[in-house]
């Protein structure tokens, strides 16, 4: 017997509901920034080589080039963003004219700056209001180098609710290259360089005390020449830093093309000096890497 074909069509499979609430994924971060690395592809800003090319000085938000020797803020913003979370202290030992707390403030976080010289804390200070000097911004009038800096930047500490800094910068002078005061305690016044090495070391000894373990520290470092002669201030400081107790993570070449007053100027000057000395024009500095372990 034939079987009799049905006229009912079949009922439509129902779609799946496509406006069903997806449960977000939660961000995927390091202990020590706030880059989501669920979303990687959207930080194309961050730089992850070591070549560092910057065309000019950012002189935007509160930034200026009032003070030689200063480094320019792009280092700063690469760095904070890449090692610091929004909040977080960092501790420049060198604070000259403010660029680290300058950028922190820009960045959301916060610094405390140990400068040597009172008439820079000074004009300094200036450029922060009252309230962020209390709340955001902390400087010290003090030597880097002393035994007793710990104990001022401990209590800057404990006023912004911290035991250890969480990023640490070291922008040193270049040994004795630019001269930056009269005082004996002053880097850029060491009667050798193998005395520069001591005393920096003792700068990066107090700062390996002050900076909360697993998070990093930057050198801002170039080198130099004197008398016909090379000097790796850069390797030599590193060594130190490793002898500090530091781990090199890596080293990173930055051009100083438009971060130097007035060698521009001179350029066929410069030209013949490295003509008839045999030597070669300055046109990288570096910035080195560390972690405390």
């Amino acid at each position: 017997m034939a079987v009799k074909k049905s006229n009912l069509k079949a009922k439509p499979q129902a779609k799946p509901n496509l406006h069903v609430a997806q449960t977000p994924k939660q961000p995927l971060t390091k202990p020590y920034n706030d880059i989501d690395l669920n979303n990687w592809k959207e930080y194309p800003h961050i730089l992850t080589d070591t070549l560092w090319e910057f065309q000019a000085r950012d002189k935007t938000n509160g930034h200026s080039y009032d003070y030689h020797g200063n480094y320019i803020p792009q280092i700063a913003q690469q760095l904070y963003e890449r090692f610091t979370k929004k909040g977080d202290i960092v501790l420049d030992m060198f604070f000259g004219s403010g660029t680290s707390g300058i950028e922190a403030v820009n960045m959301q976080r916060r610094c405390i700056g140990v400068e040597l010289k009172q008439e820079l804390v000074d004009y300094v200070s200036q450029k922060f209001d009252a309230k962020t000097l209390v709340t955001d911004i902390n400087i010290i009038c003090g030597d880097s180098a002393s035994s007793d800096i710990g104990v001022k930047i401990q209590d800057r500490l404990a006023v912004m609710g911290s035991e250890k800094a969480q990023f640490l910068i070291l922008h040193p002078p270049y040994d004795d290259i630019i001269k930056f005061s009269d005082k004996k305690e002053d880097l850029s016044n060491c009667a050798t360089t193998e005395d520069f090495y001591d005393l920096f070391e003792e700068v990066a000894r107090n700062g390996y005390e002050q900076l909360e373990k697993g998070r990093f520290a930057a050198l801002i470092i170039g080198d130099k020449y004197a008398k016909g002669e090379y000097y790796p201030l850069s390797f030599g400081c590193l060594e130190r830093m490793n002898r500090a107790g530091f781990k090199t993570k890596a080293i990173i070449v930055k051009n100083i093309e438009g971060n130097e007053k007035a060698k521009g100027k001179n350029a066929n000057l410069w030209r013949y000096r490295a003509l008839y000395g045999g030597f070669y024009i300055f046109k990288h500095e570096y910035i080195m890497l560390f972690q405390k372990v």
